[in-house]
């Protein structure tokens, strides 16, 4: 190993772990793994966050890919559960017969066809069930009783489990391969532990990491349909991770050493490297054993986490992608701010003429569920895709409107009135119970007023500094972001920040413009489209500071709608005109931390 000093020269520093104020491309001195790292802008894969599991735990099984994933046991006390994956939210389906914990690594199969092998039901356990899409049912037992052991992705008809813990000696070495009737005992790991994982087939397998009691470990080992070698380590000892996709192309994903850890690795055949974290750092989590480098998923893990992340290579990152079309096309509609990516509320909007249409986003695809109560655009919009709230805009024939209306994840109903009647008018907050309204347009012409909802009525507080309609909007009661906006006449680029009590003016937007919108917090947030002389597709970054313009949308528009974060954010709908069913979503590149190994 070339050591630090050797080849420090002037330009390598020193650092216990990350280098401060690191800069992309620049490499440091890891003092403390004893090492050398760099840093890259990640711009092709990561992870995002998928449907959250209905009972969050660890040590559980699973099985499948993405889009189809299962998920079963584990947990503090020994559990039957097993859920199921769509690809957008996890649905409870039938128990195991067997209550088990501590399966971890283990599982093979798809959402249909699927093993649970192993675990500790009262101690170690041989059982076997095997899943055929709607039960359990018990069939041929290992023959050696352990828990915690690993799996390649496998079949019902091919799989292969490894190592685990058992009576003594408790590190197993022993290698088990499944036919589709019963277990036969093939060649031995050639390093006994417990807590690893693996990947791939029955004659083309990974093992990796894991626990030899005491000593936690990098080793991979590769096994080719008759015995194990040993191949490049992971760059990171730990173990309780988990790990997908085949043993030419694998990921290595969270786990502990001792503390938990994000840290996913990319196998290529030869050697591990490090690539994306984990938004959710956690061990002892389950993963769909049969995703691939491409297209994968992760669920569960300490501490009893619901959390579900999707990995996904080879996609814009930095950039917009293509999301599932809105059913009805329209402009000037209610998002949900405070929402997700993945969980999304479009109301009303402009049709024309004034629609009461509401939809519901799950990912991949929209819904029509239940319509407001009174039909309207250029309305404001505040909460989540099951608490959400709209205010003011207006309706054919009425026109200008103080109406507000609450929606539960049912259905909507109408509360408390603004103080104000306005049309054009912005909205930002966290749920049906707390929300701003900003802005707007009424007879007078262009309006600087600022209320707060508090579940039950609206309140008059501070004015922002410069009266505007339908400025872009982010942010809570207590903390939020306005920007941009129309003046009668003219078009804003101004910026203020919301402390709660008043409005300070901060820096500008580089591009001004109306029906701006807005995602994401008041020191994080997106500038999405624009209208001026014509709709635009300008996106611009707050970093809580200043503006900085990044990837437009792919389709110029205004007056859309918008759900989401400033790192996983959602815009759809809007007029180009006309208007379009178009839903586009955001993902922020993000840097990576790699290892360089040396010699």
């Amino acid at each position: 190993m070339t050591t630090y000093k050797g080849i420090q020269g002037t330009a390598v520093q020193n650092a216990a772990g990350t280098l401060s104020g690191v800069s992309n491309g620049q490499v440091w001195y890891d003092s403390t793994n004893a090492n050398f790292k760099y840093q890259y802008l990640n711009t092709t894969s990561a992870w995002s966050t998928g449907g959250n599991l209905n009972t969050g735990r660890d040590g559980a099984g699973g099985a499948g890919i993405q889009t189809a994933s299962l998920f079963y046991g584990g947990g503090v006390s020994p559990n039957r559960q097993t859920e199921a994956y769509n690809g957008s939210s996890w649905t409870e389906v039938a128990d195991l017969n067997a209550a088990r914990k501590k399966i971890s690594g283990n599982g093979f199969g798809t959402q249909t066809a699927a093993i649970a092998c192993g675990g500790e039901v009262v101690s170690y356990s041989a059982l076997s069930e095997t899943w055929n899409g709607s039960s359990w049912a018990e069939g041929n037992n290992m023959n050696q009783a352990r828990e915690q052991m690993g799996a390649v992705s496998g079949s019902i008809t091919a799989g292969l489990v490894f190592g685990g813990q058992g009576p003594p000696p408790a590190m197993q070495t022993v290698t088990e391969l499944y036919n589709g009737t019963c277990w036969a005992e093939v060649a031995d790991l050639n390093t006994g532990r417990y807590l690893l994982t693996g990947s791939g087939t029955t004659t083309a397998g990974l093992a990796f990491g894991g626990d030899t009691d005491p000593g936690i470990k990098a080793l991979t080992e590769l096994y080719n349909g008759t015995c194990w070698a040993e191949v490049g380590d992971l760059n990171t000892a730990r173990r309780q991770l988990t790990g997908f996709g085949l043993a030419t192309a694998s990921l290595a994903v969270g786990g502990s050493n001792p503390g938990v850890t994000a840290v996913t690795e990319q196998y290529n055949g030869t050697s591990w490297a490090e690539v994306a974290d984990l938004a959710t750092a956690r061990a002892a989590l389950g993963s769909g054993k049969n995703g691939t480098t491409d297209s994968g998923i992760v669920f569960g893990g300490t501490s009893n986490t619901t959390a579900t992340e999707e990995w996904n290579s080879g996609v814009p990152i930095g950039a917009w992608s293509t999301g599932g079309n809105i059913n009805t096309s329209r402009s000037s509609l209610g998002g949900s701010p405070a929402g997700t990516q993945n969980a999304a509320l479009a109301s009303g909007g402009q049709v024309p003429p004034a629609g009461a249409i509401t939809e519901l986003y799950n990912g991949s695809s929209w819904t029509e569920v239940a319509d407001m109560n009174t039909a309207r655009y250029d309305v404001g919009s505040a909460g989540t895709s099951t608490s959400n709230l709209v205010f003011g805009g207006e309706s054919d024939p009425t026109g200008r409107v103080g109406l507000t209306e609450s929606w539960n994840g049912t259905s909507w109903s109408e509360v408390a009135n603004l103080n104000e009647t306005k049309q054009l008018v912005s909205g930002t907050g966290a749920s049906n119970t707390s929300a701003l309204a900003i802005g707007g347009y009424s007879p007078a012409g262009a309006k600087n007023s600022t209320e707060v909802w508090n579940g039950s009525a609206w309140t008059e507080v501070a004015n922002l500094n410069q009266a505007r309609a339908y400025p872009g909007t982010t942010g809570i009661t207590t903390a939020a972001l306005a920007f941009g906006g129309w003046l009668d006449p003219g078009d804003s680029a101004n910026t203020e920040v919301w402390n709660g009590s008043s409005w300070t003016e901060v820096n500008n937007l580089n591009s001004a413009g109306r029906a701006i919108k807005g995602i994401g917090i008041y020191t994080a947030a997106l500038a999405v489209g624009r209208d001026g002389n014509s709709p635009k597709g300008i996106v611009e970054q707050w970093d809580g500071t200043s503006w900085t313009e990044v990837a437009d949308l792919s389709t110029a528009r205004a007056s859309g709608a918008t759900s989401g974060s400033s790192t996983a954010g959602l815009y759809f709908a809007g007029s180009v005109p006309p208007n379009t069913t178009a839903t586009e979503e955001w993902s922020l590149p993000s840097n990576v931390v790699k290892t360089i190994t040396t010699s």
